[in-house]
């Protein structure tokens, strides 16, 4: 409810029509046939379903949902603009009511792929907390920066490798740099999940909580570090945990291993009030994410914004519950793929550093 009394002012939205009443839709009896023809929205198919289909429908929490839900409405599409005022006002309703409300005005979707298995895959991303200095010193000598002014006029920008070898690189970057980590596997952690908090130490020696959000990368093509060290031989437990533990043992092939990956990222600074501090970066869909409650999709399958049913089962997490798609990323592809945002700091990291696993999905769609 806090979210949504502190939502950003944005422009003067077009009128859209006023949401109809809830009684104007009958609800679906528990047991009526599902009719309609699939949907196909880009590399998906969406088959009408019942809403008994949805495992575990109906035990979720939805008021934590709803704090996504609520972010979504801040910059709504245009298929949803016209549900948001009711769904600000049940932000104060209790879950009985929320579910019946979405039964009313919602269509579940079973969402498939157009080709192959209807089973799909679940990762995790979260934001990173690091510790930094804004001053190079003999501990921390790793750079983060700032987008270079020359980003834009050479595509694709140098690798990873001629960023730390090529003079001509390292002098598009000197000035640019926001501040400096201990960790290089930090500082690559930061830019795959492409955004972290930092608390920087300042000159003076005080310290501060910053954002480092995503500003731009070099737009090389990206490699998993896990992935090369499968190919080497060199590990068979690709996880975090497994990366820098063989980091750790093989100090003088990290550079190696840093390079194979040729694409990297630049981050902008942002202040972390303690409004924001509750909520993590925006996502492509321009509001911020909530811990739990915001997946990256593949925005030719599901639209930014849209509401979803996810499920999924492993030796990781149990997960049956509603998100929001709010993100996206390069490496999340496919119908029915979900990156989900897990929060902060190290226990999300350990969460998202194993987490891989089956899924499903169903699209909850204005009916």
């Amino acid at each position: 409810m806090l979210a949504g009394c502190a939502s950003v002012p944005l422009p003067e939205p077009a009128p859209v029509p006023a949401a109809p009443p809830p009684a104007a839709v009958a609800p679906p009896a528990a047991d009526e046939p599902v009719a309609g023809a699939p949907l196909l929205r880009g590399k998906s198919r969406w088959q009408p379903v019942a809403w008994s289909e949805l495992p575990g429908f109906g035990q979720d929490t939805l008021h934590e949902a709803w704090n996504a839900w609520l972010r979504s409405c801040e910059r709504p599409p245009p298929a949803f603009a016209p549900l948001c005022p009711q769904v600000r006002q049940l932000s104060i309703a209790g879950a009985d009511e929320q579910l019946e409300w979405m039964r009313r005005h919602l269509q579940p979707y079973r969402v498939e792929p157009l080709q192959g298995p209807a089973e799909g895959l679940l990762t995790a991303y979260y934001e990173p907390l690091l510790e930094g200095s804004r001053q190079p010193t003999a501990r921390h000598a790793v750079p983060l920066y700032r987008p270079p002014a020359s980003l834009s006029s050479r595509r694709p920008w140098y690798t990873r490798q001629e960023i730390d070898t090529l003079p001509e690189a390292k002098a598009q970057l000197r000035g640019r740099e926001i501040a400096w980590l201990a960790d290089p596997l930090d500082a690559l952690v930061l830019q795959i999940q492409g955004s972290g908090r930092l608390r920087v130490t300042e000159a003076d020696g005080s310290q501060r909580l910053v954002r480092l959000a995503f500003a731009g990368s070099n737009e090389q093509p990206y490699r998993s570090v896990g992935g090369w060290l499968l190919q080497q031989g060199a590990l068979r437990d690709a996880s975090w945990p497994g990366i820098k533990a063989w980091a750790r043992d093989n100090p003088q092939r990290l550079q190696e291993m840093l390079w194979s990956n040729p694409r990297t990222v630049f981050f902008r600074e942002e202040p972390l009030d303690e409004l924001d501090a509750g909520f993590g970066p925006r996502g492509a869909q321009g509001v911020a994410l909530t811990p739990g409650r915001s997946i990256a999709v593949d925005k030719d399958s599901i639209p930014y914004g849209t509401p979803v049913w996810l499920a999924s089962s492993g030796p990781t997490v149990q997960l049956q519950r509603l998100v929001l798609a709010q993100d996206t990323g390069s490496a999340i592809v496919g119908a029915v793929r979900a990156d989900w945002f897990a929060g902060w700091g190290p226990e999300a990291g350990e969460l998202a550093g194993r987490l891989k696993q089956p899924l499903q999905m169903w699209a909850l769609w204005p009916r």
